[in-house]
Order: C-alpha cells, then structure tokens, then sequence
C-alpha cells in the first residue's frame, strides 16, 4: 500500500494526536500562538530566501502554512470563492521523531463560497508516516487526496504551474494555476513584523496566479475562471501576548496591482501592515502609519460578531475603497474557527478578493 493512503489505524491516532494540542481560544492557530517558544528557532531580520528550499518545510519553526485563495466566476458571471490551507504544527522542539513518534502535526481546511452558501470541511493527520506533507521540488504539498501539486516544470521562482484539488461529502474542486511573476516578499524583504515587540514571521505570496478549473456542488460541475493568492508564512511566536487576532486582505485591483493589509487586535490599539504590489510585480511594504482599516457593518454569527464589511484609506497611494462579503456568513466552523470569504470592494479603485477574521 502507497504510504500515502489513508489508513484508519492513522487517521485515528492522528486525530488523538491533535486533541492533545493547546486549544487557543482566541486566535486562530492550532499551536500556542503567543506562547513561550523557547526551543523553536527564532525569527530574525535578514534571512536570504531560497526557492525551492522555502516552498517546502521548516519543521525547527512551531507553525506555518501553505494557504490558497480564489476568486472566480462562471460563464455566467455568478461569483465564487475557494480555499484550499495546510497547516504545520510542531508539538515539541528538538530533532524530529521517526514514524508515529515524529511530533509534525497536520491540520487542512477546504471551503467554497458562493453568494447563497458556504461549505468548509478539515482533515487531521500526524507526520512521520506519510498521510500528509510537504515536498519542495518538484513541490507538493497534501492530506490524504488532497494536493497542490508541480511538476518538474514548476518554475521556483513562480512556484507555477501548480494543480490544485479537494474534495468533500458535498462539495468539490480542481484548478489549475499559472503565473508569470515570481514570489513577492512581504514585510521587510519577508520579515514580517506582528507587533512593536518582536513578533515576526518569514512570508512571502504568490498574488499573480490565473486560475481555470470546475467547482462541484452536490455533484454538479461549474467550470471557473479567476484569480488565486498564495500565502507562505512560517513563525515561532507569531502574536504577543495580549493580542487577540487579527483581519487580513489579500485585494486583486481591477488595474493588476495587489494589496495585502492585515491589522493585530491588540490591548492598546491595533498593529497594521501591508504590502502594494504593483502589476509588474513590484513591491513596497506599508507600516502603521497612514493606514487606515475601519469595521463598517457586522454580522451576528451566534454569539460572535464579525466586521465583514470595512473602509480602507492609504492616504500616499490615494486609496479610498469600501469592502463587501460575496457572503456574510462565511464562517469556518472548523475546530479552530474563524470567518473566511471572498469579498469585493469599490470606490478610488475597484476589484475583489478575500478576508479573514480570526479571535472573535
């Protein structure tokens, strides 16, 4: 049997596994996110990225992710959102264990969006036995079936073409994605700063992806087409002890410019940041100041309630834009849950995109 397939006995004691994780209970993540890190290794200024190496592992850092999003349309026009993520979760530092020893643990959600629904599903797996992992050439990343996938064509420095697919009791997809930009480095030169106290993470995107593909709902196929975000980020201690979450853009401008903003829910106020990316591939990073992300309108998801709607003001680039959800009921309601769907915004400039809102 391929040590890929999905085995009870491992679907199991991975399941067991991820029960004994710390459960954060107001930032999403599925480590201790502003936990002590000691033992994990540091996030520092300064690192010289390298691809293939970095599209793959980082098994010395506590968390990090290979996250997908998509913003598509049919023939007809009508507007859907897709998700595809892979977590890393380390359970303890120090050399790796063999088999069920090792402590990577695996987390992954799938979601479709579309104006009058939202399906999320997720899969668990431990590491050390080949139910799920990452390999950075040609590169793959997968849980049981599901796969981002290259080829030996993968281009490094595009981290394209790539294949991507997930399936679900209700729902289904298959894109391809093409690129002609290499990866853009966020923060500074990819050091991401999360606060003035020296949370970090190493991040970089691939924004450019054109993707085309089907989408089934119930077992009805959709063919699509659109555009697909790539984030990588990796961190040790990604938030400082008193923040609480954050509410992350990833915007697609109608002219082919690219915005990444988040902003850190905080004791004493907010840590915001961001990125411009122009069409060529061009990129300037945004600090707190002259960034202005105001909640507009919520909704009510149980006891929780989550700004889905939002102004944004960069005064030096002259944008002023309003941001809408395709649907306001986009909820995760994973283990670790949290609002995530795509969104389009107008005003100064114009185009789509996705949010997330964790630690609500």
């Amino acid at each position: 049997m391929s040590a890929r397939a999905t085995l009870t006995r491992r679907g199991l004691v991975g399941g067991l596994g991820l029960l004994a994780l710390p459960r954060l209970a107001r930032a999403q993540g599925f480590a201790g996110l502003s936990d002590n890190a000691d033992g994990f290794a540091p996030v520092t200024p300064g690192k010289a990225f390298s691809f293939p190496a970095d599209h793959g592992p980082h098994d010395d850092f506590r968390i990090e992710w290979w996250y997908v999003t998509a913003n598509l349309t049919d023939g007809s026009g009508t507007a859907y959102g897709l998700q595809w993520t892979l977590f890393r979760s380390a359970a303890r530092p120090g050399p790796q264990g063999e088999g069920f020893d090792n402590q990577q643990l695996w987390m992954a959600h799938a979601a479709v969006t579309r104006a009058e629904s939202h399906r999320s599903t997720e899969k668990y797996a431990r590491g050390g036995v080949g139910q799920a992992g990452v390999e950075a050439k040609p590169f793959q990343a997968w849980i049981d079936g599901w796969q981002l996938r290259g080829t030996d064509a993968t281009d490094d420095q595009s981290l394209a073409p790539l294949d991507m697919s997930a399936t679900a009791s209700d729902f289904s997809y298959a894109l391809h994605l093409e690129a002609d930009h290499p990866m853009v480095l966020q923060g500074i030169n990819g050091y991401s700063r999360k606060s003035e106290r020296g949370q970090a993470s190493y991040y970089y995107s691939q924004p450019f992806y054109r993707a085309r593909g089907r989408i089934s709902f119930d077992d009805q196929p959709v063919e699509v087409t659109g555009m697909a975000w790539l984030d990588r980020e990796w961190s040790s201690q990604p938030l400082a002890s008193d923040q609480s979450g954050w509410d992350w853009f990833a915007l697609h401008f109608s002219g082919g410019e690219k915005l990444m903003l988040y902003r850190m829910r905080q004791g004493d106020g907010n840590y915001t940041s961001g990125t411009w990316i122009t069409a060529d591939g061009t990129s300037r990073p945004l600090g707190p100041e002259g960034i202005v992300m105001t909640p507009k309108e919520t909704v009510a998801i149980g006891e929780r309630k989550l700004p889905v709607s939002w102004h944004i003001e960069i005064s030096a680039l002259g944008i002023a834009i309003d941001s809408a959800p395709l649907n306001p009921r986009a909820w995760m309601g994973t283990r670790v849950p949290y609002w995530e769907g795509p969104i389009s915004f107008k005003g100064s400039h114009t185009g789509v995109g996705y949010l997330e809102l964790t630690g609500y």
